[in-house]
């Protein structure tokens, strides 16, 4: 009994050093762009109150479209997994060859429908000043997709045969790059024309653009990754790949879609209650996504560990890397939590020294620190069930949760109800919470169904 014991240790162990090994390069990942968020929001906050809220309502309306390019891309992940693990590269290449075109020509549609979106930002309540500062910036980062998308194509790719370190490198080389030319554009240093706001959305498009660059010339330099290069044939672009590119990607699309609209809408709703309500609480998002880059890592990690697994069609490992997932995320979820409650009063105090600003974050720390928990879950289950390919399933949660019920409640809370601020992220920790035991119940029936028969 005791050898057994120390054999499943050690067999826990393996599954903890393999899902840290894949999470580790991607948190940094998460991380640089994560810091960039905190320096852009840091720099544009030295600007006062306005600048900052312009740059919240940008990204707030923004996000909820680029989302809708980086969860498709996301499907390429789970379906290069599939295949790597069986050892059919040639199908792995014509994944990324038609990913290639397919993500291209969504990054350009995207930009097309932000420029329509930005003719109407006017009429979203908020005030004339800081629509002033949100649209040029706002014009800046609508470029940004299109090379983001044609990167994402190789970054997935990467992921799907379990590569994350090479992502990570150029990440956090174009964030570095990102910040740099912040410093330029924001205030005008050496010369260069002081764009405020704007300029931090001109080192973002600047920093984006390198990104594929960079990913190209390294797939050319490095023979292992070459050979897929060698692969494409023009008869492999294929409206079959291609569907089921959009089969699992747009799902995933979908998902985080409403999970963001969830977390942009409560941010332009905050805009109707005043500039200080919405720089406080986009200092309070940008601190949570700091601590959410974690279980971004570990949920990329495990969703490369299950979909391998899935290839082969062992459900006794899905459950396994599952169970890792879930408590290497729970840790991290409680450490965050002491942390977001006992020093709530000063992290602010990173971003803007305007006391009302800094009064107000600390407010809403309180409740991102409530639902951190729930978060964790809902976005490790996600992660699981991306790996199975199970993804109409957390497109249907994903709706019931954000949509039905986290912006309604939240609308009533703060507008009806007289509650105000807290309102708002009161109904995220709700829908947050629902979607935590929907997607958790999900998993669970698929594994009752799927692991006695194997």
């Amino acid at each position: 009994m005791q050898l057994q014991s120390e054999m499943e240790k050690f067999n826990r162990s393996g599954y903890y050093r393999r899902v840290l090994q894949l999470a580790f390069p991607v948190i940094l990942s998460q991380a640089g762009q994560i810091l960039v968020q905190l320096v852009d929001n840091a720099m544009v906050g030295r600007l006062g109150a306005v600048p900052l809220a312009g740059v919240s309502f940008a990204n707030s309306v923004f996000f909820m479209l680029f989302v809708l390019g980086t969860g498709m891309s996301l499907g390429l992940t789970p379906l290069v997994g599939e295949m790597y693990s069986v050892s059919n590269h040639r199908k792995s290449a014509a994944f990324l060859q038609n990913s290639i075109l397919f993500y291209g020509c969504m990054g350009v549609c995207i930009f097309l429908l932000a420029m329509v979106v930005r003719s109407f930002m006017g009429r979203m309540g908020q005030s004339p000043e800081v629509v002033e500062q949100a649209v040029p910036y706002f014009s800046y980062v609508a470029v940004s997709v299109i090379p983001f998308m044609i990167f994402a194509a190789f970054k997935q790719f990467l992921e799907g045969i379990g590569n994350t370190r090479v992502a990570m490198a150029i990440i956090i080389t174009s964030n570095v790059i990102n910040v740099i030319f912040n410093w330029l554009f924001i205030y005008g240093n050496w010369g260069f024309p002081e764009l405020g706001a704007a300029g931090a959305g001109l080192a973002t498009l600047i920093s984006r653009v390198l990104t594929p660059v960079l990913i190209i010339l390294y797939f050319y330099r490095r023979d292992s990754f070459f050979r897929y290069f060698r692969l494409f044939r023009r008869e492999h672009f294929s409206w079959e790949m291609i569907r089921s590119l959009i089969r699992v990607g747009a799902p995933i699309s979908l998902q985080m879609f409403m999970e963001g609209s969830a977390f942009a809408l409560t941010g332009i709703m905050m805009g109707w209650l005043g500039t200080v309500e919405m720089a406080g609480n986009q200092v309070a998002t940008v601190i949570s996504n700091f601590a959410f880059m974690i279980i971004i890592g570990i949920g990329s990690a495990v969703t490369i560990c299950v979909s391998h697994a899935y290839g082969r069609r062992d459900w006794c490992e899905i459950r396994r890397y599952a169970g890792t997932a879930y408590r290497l995320g729970l840790m991290w979820n409680a450490v965050t939590a002491l942390l977001f409650i006992t020093l709530r009063r000063y992290i602010p105090m990173l971003f803007t020294s305007d006391p009302g600003v800094i009064d107000m974050a600390a407010h809403f720390l309180v409740f991102v620190a409530v639902f951190q928990i729930s978060d964790g879950l809902q976005a490790n289950s996600v992660a699981i069930l991306r790996g199975i390919q199970d993804v109409k399933s957390i497109m249907r949660i994903s709706f019931v949760s954000y949509i039905v019920i986290s912006l309604p409640v939240g609308y009533l809370l703060a507008f009806k109800s007289g509650i105000g601020p807290s309102g708002l992220w009161l109904g995220l920790i709700v829908g947050l919470s629902v979607a935590a035991v929907l997607y958790n119940a999900r998993y669970r029936r698929q594994m009752k169904h799927r692991v006695p028969a194997a």
